[in-house]
């Protein structure tokens, strides 16, 4: 149906009338997009969306605990949080492509695949929205910060130390990990298997499996590996659900004290694993700071804050680092969760 002509002169002229008013939406700081209208700002705050790996697992219902926290803390950050209900690649770049349709001030994805995320990172981009990536990195993307958790070095290393220690420094271990394309399994793999043969040469990684975000998966993948090497002595849960998953399959296998686990596991999770012994440690960080640390880090983008070598975020983040080279910011070391100092922790 066409509009009469009478129709649209009305309509240009209450346009004419709102725009001489001065109420015309305005984003104090916020990048301006291709038609030089401002990118997302809801009652004057900015809007930082963060689209999880998967939404709803204890580890990212941390960092969203944290990125609410800065919403409290941060006058002027109005933090958003939607990721998928299955770890899936496409199903999170349509989350993305939301936010951008709704023009929020930053967007920040921890990619499932980093490849396929860089197109709709680009076109978020080419919309005036700043982009971020936290926990797991895309660094062939457009990405202006990565907010990352701990080195991948000290994270690897740490693993492999706190499992081969439990071992007796021999022997073999396999390595359950979730999504094969996830940047930050994948990077601390290789260096636990650069590590394992230069620290630990009566040792050796037999087997890497992949269990998608599957608690139960990894358990099964556990019990499958112990019985396809009956000398097998460690395996590590890569992240936050085969962490447990692996500990399970000891568990349920009779094999504590035989076959010793490490994971990336969340202290609540862990916390009865540890406790019997069928978990000899689980490696994190305190994720709710990371989803403190993350907001943060938006609101300084989408107000054109530059990052110094050394910022004082919060009482709690005291002196956190940034790396101009690579664009990351550092949340700090990676933490070993003991029985002893679980309960220090809420998630």
């Amino acid at each position: 149906m066409k509009r009469s002509f009478r129709t649209t002169a009305v309509a240009a002229a209450m346009i004419a009338l709102l725009a001489a008013a001065g109420c015309t939406q305005k984003n104090s700081g916020g990048a301006a997009g291709p038609s030089g209208a401002p990118a997302g700002a809801a009652g004057g705050k900015h809007q930082v969306a963060f689209v999880p790996k998967l939404q709803g697992i204890p580890y990212f219902e941390a960092m969203n605990t944290g990125g609410k926290a800065a919403e409290q803390s941060l006058s002027d950050v109005s933090w958003l949080y939607q990721g998928p209900t299955q770890a899936d690649a496409a199903a999170q770049t349509q989350i993305v492509r939301s936010f951008i349709q709704r023009g929020v001030s930053t967007i920040v994805v921890a990619p499932n695949d980093p490849d396929s995320m860089a197109p709709v990172l680009r076109e978020a981009q080419a919309k005036g929205i700043k982009v971020m990536t936290s926990d797991t990195d895309a660094p062939n993307s457009v990405r202006d910060v990565f907010v990352s958790q701990a080195s991948t070095q000290k994270i690897g290393e740490a693993l492999t130390d706190t499992l081969l220690s439990a071992m007796g420094g021999k022997g073999k271990y396999a390595i359950v990990s979730c999504g094969q394309t996830a940047e930050n399994l994948n990077s601390w793999i290789k260096v636990q298997q650069a590590y394992t043969a230069s620290k630990y040469p009566q040792a050796q990684i037999v087997d890497i499996v992949y269990a998608g975000e599957d608690q139960a998966k990894s358990t099964q993948m556990a019990a499958d590996l112990m019985n396809a090497h009956p000398d097998l002595t460690g395996l590590v849960g890569e992240c936050t659900s085969s962490a447990p998953g692996v500990a399970q399959a000891v568990k349920d296998a009779n094999k504590i004290g035989k076959v010793f686990t490490v994971g990336l596991g969340t202290p609540q999770a862990m916390k009865p694993y540890l406790a019997d012994g069928s978990s000899s440690g689980a490696i994190l960080w305190d994720v709710e700071q990371l989803g403190f640390l993350t907001a943060w880090a938006g609101d300084q983008l989408a107000n054109g804050k530059p990052l110094q070598p050394v910022n004082h975020v919060s009482d709690k983040l005291p002196a956190v680092s940034w790396d101009a080279s690579t664009k990351t910011l550092l949340l700090g070391d990676p933490l070993v969760i003991t029985k002893d100092n679980a309960d220090k922790f809420n998630y």
